[in-house]
């Protein structure tokens, strides 16, 4: 009798950094529209393969769409932030986070609009069990 070897595929695994984490509570909460105006709230994720860096930043918004971007710096005043992208096109937002931009230098751009996620649902009240008697 021939012995037959088992192989296992090991699980997916996605790579755990500040976007990805945002990402995973927007799919699971939803996030509120984001209506036009300028939030100084929010997040810029610039990625690069699985590695993320995220910088605090204030957008404009006008018809769904960041017609501007700018980075926090530390002495709390903000800089203009205008990477050259490969492709012109708006950045749409959806779902609490803007559709991702690729630039130049091959990084990906998202901003992600924190305060815009949805609570986390409240949970059921288990019913009590029947009297002992």
């Amino acid at each position: 009798m021939g012995a037959t070897a088992q192989t296992t595929t090991p699980p997916i695994t996605t790579p755990s950094n500040c976007y990805t984490r945002w990402e995973q509570k927007f799919e699971e909460r939803g996030a509120e529209d984001v209506k036009d105006g300028i939030y100084d709230d929010i997040i810029i994720s610039v990625r690069v393969g699985d590695e993320a860096q995220c910088y605090n930043g204030k957008v404009e918004v006008k018809d769904g769409k960041i017609i501007a971007m700018y980075r926090k710096l530390a002495d709390g005043s903000f800089e203009v932030y205008k990477p050259k992208m490969k492709f012109e096109a708006p950045m749409t937002i959806v779902n609490g986070i803007s559709l991702t931009m690729l630039t130049m230098d091959d990084d990906l751009i998202n901003v992600i609009f924190p305060k815009t996620l949805k609570p986390k649902k409240v949970g059921y009240t288990s019913a009590p069990d029947p009297p002992q008697d």
